[in-house]
């Protein structure tokens, strides 16, 4: 950064060079940038003086960038424009007037995106923001309105509301169930292909796991497909990969569209459950309010 402003002198004089450029006027850009005609003309002289080449061709009524002022007016603009954006991020950032909403891939895509239209079409004047994420957000450091948690509702930080007790059981695409035709009892699943997840952050219940609270305490097998995103774990099950151990909030309505069958009579309740959660020590804003009684409106424990 030193040798740019060794190079350029001050920024003060990119902002006159890129004015004069943009109005292609030396007194168009000292009236825009409330200065007088000849401050920008010196500061341009300047410019060419520290960079050691001429900026633009001066007649008497005009001025006409030259081949050096075409590439430097580029990379200046678009460097103004990168700029220009980043500075309105963080004023949304700061204004608190969007909702954030912080979730799962796989709770974001199966049980948001198919609610979401209604609710914008109901509340168009509320910016939400979904933002997906494969770790705990951490509510009083970040600007996350609210977000989706699963335990047992008891986090110091955070007031909460259920969205659904952790119900799972095994899912598959029909073809598949259909093909298992000796799956009469848990035991038996052991032999079937199994699509394991394997977040590397959060801790999630696995096939050991589900295996164990049915009474099988066989270690199931280690083949089969493994992913670190319960979304890939639902897209591969639909496309006939294996099975898959089934969040009920989550596979429901794929189970009601036929995408997935389910053995939804070897169900497993943790005592868990998903939550809806937000910070203790910083109040929501009025939308975001509106978001939270929303999401508990839909949720399948109201």
């Amino acid at each position: 950064m030193q040798k740019l402003w060794s190079q350029l002198s001050s920024p003060r004089h990119l902002v006159f060079f890129e004015a004069a450029a943009r109005t292609g006027s030396f007194t168009l850009a000292a009236q825009e940038l409330n200065v007088q005609q000849p401050a920008v003309s010196m500061t341009i002289k300047q410019l060419e003086e520290s960079l050691g080449v001429v900026l633009f061709q001066r007649s008497h009524r005009k001025i006409t960038l030259t081949n050096a002022g075409s590439r430097l007016f580029s990379d200046v603009t678009r460097a103004f424009e990168t700029l220009a954006q980043s500075a309105d991020a963080i004023q949304q950032f700061t204004s608190n007037d969007h909702v954030t909403f912080s979730a799962s891939t796989a709770f974001n895509n199966y049980w948001m995106l198919p609610r979401v239209r209604q609710f914008q079409s109901k509340h168009p004047d509320i910016d939400l923001r979904l933002q997906s994420s494969n770790r705990e957000p951490d509510l009083n450091a970040e600007t996350i309105s609210l977000a989706i948690r699963l335990g047992n509702g008891d986090w110091p930080d955070c007031d909460c509301a259920l969205i659904a007790e952790e119900m799972i059981y095994p899912v598959a695409a029909p073809r598949v169930l259909a093909s298992a035709v000796n799956l009469t009892n848990v035991a038996m699943l052991l032999s079937q292909r199994l699509i394991h997840l394997e977040e590397p952050i959060r801790e999630r219940p696995s096939w050991q796991h589900w295996f164990h609270a049915m009474g099988v305490n066989d270690v199931p097998p280690s083949g089969g497909l493994r992913l670190n995103d319960y979304a890939l774990v639902l897209q591969a099950a639909m496309a006939g990969e294996g099975f898959a151990f089934g969040w009920h909030h989550l596979v429901g309505p794929l189970v009601k569209q036929g995408l997935l069958l389910a053995r939804s009579e070897w169900a497993w309740k943790t005592g868990r459950g998903f939550y809806l959660v937000w910070s203790k020590n910083r109040p929501l804003i009025t939308k975001a309010e509106v978001v939270r009684e929303w999401v508990l409106s839909n949720a399948p424990t109201s």
